[in-house]
């Protein structure tokens, strides 16, 4: 039986779903995007923030205290550019420094 906990599945299944139907036709760029906020439903049901160093690293799923979007799989973009797109929040840009509850390390 998994170890993934019902929640998260569901979370991550809903990402997964949202990045499918996406459109895909050309990438967007990060200035282009509006930032999303804070107070956005997707990213409060994500534990989003624009500064991952205001996140507790103990409750974290993953505990580490160098979990930023940054360094994070899903995050897209330009390196340099302080906000970038990602795959969990379509059509939005997300802050290089922020970190939410899908962080996934990059390969």
């Amino acid at each position: 039986m998994s170890t993934i906990p019902r929640r998260k599945f569901i979370q991550l299944s809903a990402v997964a779903a949202a990045g499918y139907f996406a459109q895909s036709g050309r990438e967007a760029r990060a200035e282009e995007l509006p930032h999303v906020a804070e107070d956005d439903p997707m990213a409060q049901a994500m534990k989003y923030t624009h500064d991952a160093s205001t996140v507790d690293a103990a409750s974290r799923t993953n505990p580490a205290a160098d979990q930023t979007c940054l360094n994070c799989a899903l995050l897209q973009g330009t390196d340099g550019d302080a906000w970038r797109p990602c795959q969990i929040f379509p059509g939005k840009s997300v802050a290089a420094a922020g970190w939410c509850s899908v962080w996934a390390p990059k390969g």
